[in-house]
């Protein structure tokens, strides 16, 4: 591998994992992204140097290798750059194989829970390098390098990369079609990606209760959430926990909810490939959540901020149950789902579901779509969620224990400072509810 190597979207939560991990491992990495964020400002303070905007004169003569996002296409001023200079480019999918080739990878994939998953997996093997996509709070990164030849990594459905992710364990959460785009919206090209990561692994752990998983004739660890006992959740430190008894030991996660149970078992069944269910009951309390998955902002009296990057109707009303447990708990009477969606083409498409997903909250907030570079499309959200009486703005402000609602020009048009708040999106949310932007 070069020494020198340049990353196009650097910013992304994918590339920036492979650019930490390259720059911890002692390669001079450096990349670019479209607008600033506070992940880019992370790297940099890590000794990452980030150009803002893209442009073809970041590409210099001594650039080894350009490695870039899947939304960089070929008439990227960057791409543009690195082929007139001659200068070998691999888009991160072709890149994999690579990074991951002397590894023996636990390759983490599935519609909903794999971050999760992946996150719950590092803390247990926490010898192990791992690439996650999100931010683990446990260490404050998506990156960890290690000498171990033993390679945690969340693999990626979107585009049909996680079956070059090299995989000695496969772990599948689900297999919900998403990113179907991708895949034509032919299920049977869907379907046998997962078909072919399974068949390249020679340990496979996965949901015995999905219903393609169940076809498959293969050797397989299937994990059920029905063997897990006395399940129950408390509020230790205040930080919420879910408990539960498996194969006669005990285990405490960080979080809420049956849908963490299930990530908590395939990480446990994976790790116990190489550590006793003992060791891995003690290890598993290191995990302390990773960013933007039922990440508490804020949590005084009355009054609960949480962050989620729930995009898809089956991962909200999951997080909106562990929402109403948490706020249950302690004691708190209103939940306000605020909600930014993603893409216009996962909208129209999981419309019915996104229409049902925010059954029991006490107030809807719809922000505009999070287009993600899609041509924008007209969506009556007004008509479509009418039940809910839904509350359009622009914009939040998030201030100590205080959310405020602005409208198109800047004006306030609500505030909240009791019940508990949630925010769901993959787009720009997460820092609006963090009062970054």
């Amino acid at each position: 591998m070069q020494n020198k190597i340049h990353f196009i979207g650097v910013g992304g939560i994918g590339l920036s994992a492979i650019a930490r991990y390259l720059n911890q491992k002692g390669f001079n990495v450096q990349g670019s992204d479209i607008k600033n964020t506070a992940l880019l400002e992370k790297l940099r303070k890590e000794g990452i140097k980030v150009f803002i905007p893209q442009k073809e004169e970041n590409i210099t003569d001594d650039i080894d290798l350009v490695i870039y996002t899947a939304v960089a296409k070929e008439n990227n001023p960057e791409r543009v750059g690195a082929k007139k200079k001659n200068i070998k480019t691999y888009s991160r999918r072709e890149f994999l194989p690579i990074l991951l080739k002397d590894k023996k990878v636990i390759s983490v994939c599935g519609a909903h829970g794999k971050s999760t998953t992946t996150a719950i997996l590092s803390s247990i093997l926490d010898d192990a390098n791992a690439l996650i996509g999100a931010e683990s709070k446990e260490f404050n990164s998506n990156a960890r390098v290690s000498e171990s030849e033993l390679m945690v990594f969340e693999a990626d459905e979107s585009d049909g990369s996680f079956i070059d992710s090299n995989p000695f364990i496969a772990v599948v959460t689900n297999t919900e079609p998403e990113h179907m785009e991708f895949y034509n919206h032919n299920l049977d090209k869907f379907y046998s990606h997962y078909e072919e990561f399974l068949k390249k692994a020679k340990i496979r752990v996965v949901n015995g209760d999905d219903d393609f998983i169940k076809k498959l004739d293969l050797p397989m660890k299937k994990v059920f959430i029905k063997e897990a006992k006395n399940i129950r959740y408390e509020i230790r430190d205040n930080q919420p926990k879910t408990i539960f008894e498996y194969k006669g030991y005990e285990f405490e996660v960080y979080g809420f909810g049956e849908h963490l149970v299930l990530d908590a078992l395939l990480a446990i069944e994976a790790a116990n490939e190489f550590m006793s269910l003992e060791k891995i009951s003690k290890n598993i309390k290191n995990y302390k959540g990773i960013k933007k998955r039922f990440d508490i902002l804020q949590n005084e009296e009355n009054f609960t901020l949480i962050d989620d990057y729930g995009h898809h109707p089956t991962e909200i009303k999951a997080t909106l149950n562990s929402a109403k447990l948490f706020a249950k708990l302690n004691g708190i009477d209103k939940i306000i789902a605020i909600w930014q969606p993603h893409k216009y083409s996962r909208t129209i498409d999981n419309l019915d579901g996104f229409i049902k997903c925010f059954e029991g909250v006490d107030e809807l907030v719809i922000l505009p779509v999070w287009a993600a570079g899609e041509e924008k499309v007209d969506i009556d959200f007004k008509k479509h969620f009418k039940k809910y009486n839904p509350i359009f703005a622009n914009r939040i402000i998030s201030k100590s224990k205080n959310i405020m609602l602005t409208d198109e020009f800047g004006n306030v048009i609500k505030n909240y400072d009791k019940g508990l708040i949630i925010g769901f999106g993959a787009g720009d949310i997460t820092y609006q509810l963090r009062g970054e932007i």
